[in-house]
């Protein structure tokens, strides 16, 4: 795993208040590039949403305590019954990517509205979440995680890249904190499974991508 990727999953809190600071031209090309990887290998059509602050500015986004959002992801594929997983998996990619650039980032299911002419969403297509960026007035707090048990059949029997492929999945944001995911070990095969609850299937994907950094090998 790149020491900046393993630093990044370590570093990356939620940040819901930004600094009215543009982003440089050279980021937002790096991001973008990123950007493009991502559509190209999980078919998808994120972009990358630049200087566009009315998403942010409705009651949602105030009672949500987000302000100087101007930046952000919006996340948008085909529809389909794993859209949802491949968002959460290439978007913590993305938000990574983006820390590593130096730039603060927050997962939005809710606190935002669809701002007309700011994004395309094609027919057959279908916007999950966004992920705001920029540059945060703190760089945020660690979450209250589970246990490496609680969230997988790791014992004695199952090698160190398992676990340490779980302990990466703990790192990884989930909706309301709930790390509602189950990783399973068995004849060297890994699965892993969402729990029911909101948004459990996106932060699977999250999940998946944290372990697939921690375990140092495709899932």
């Amino acid at each position: 795993m790149e020491a900046s990727l393993k630093n990044a999953m370590e570093t990356r809190h939620s940040v819901r208040q930004y600094l009215d600071k543009p982003i440089p031209k050279a980021v937002c090309e790096a991001l973008q590039a990123e950007v493009n990887r991502c559509n190209q290998e999980g078919n998808l059509h994120i972009q990358l949403i630049l200087h566009e602050p009315k998403a942010f500015d409705c009651f949602l986004s105030r009672y949500g305590k987000f302000s100087g959002v101007s930046n952000y992801l919006a996340l948008i594929g085909p529809k389909s019954s794993h859209l949802d997983t491949d968002c959460g998996f290439y978007g913590e990619r993305l938000a990574l990517k983006a820390q590593t650039l130096g730039l603060n980032s927050c997962w939005v299911a809710m606190s935002y509205r669809k701002v007309p002419g700011t994004f395309i969403c094609q027919t057959g297509e279908k916007l999950m979440v966004v992920i705001a960026l920029g540059y945060g007035k703190t760089q945020g707090v660690p979450h209250k995680s589970k246990s490496i048990e609680q969230v997988s059949n790791v014992s004695d029997q199952t090698p160190d890249w398992f676990r340490d492929g779980v302990a990466a999945a703990l790192l990884a944001p989930t909706a309301m904190n709930q790390q509602k995911f189950f990783f399973t070990y068995e004849n060297g095969t890994v699965t892993a499974k969402a729990g029911r609850g909101p948004y459990t299937k996106l932060d699977l994907g999250i999940a998946k991508y944290h372990f697939q950094l921690g375990a140092d090998r495709a899932f």
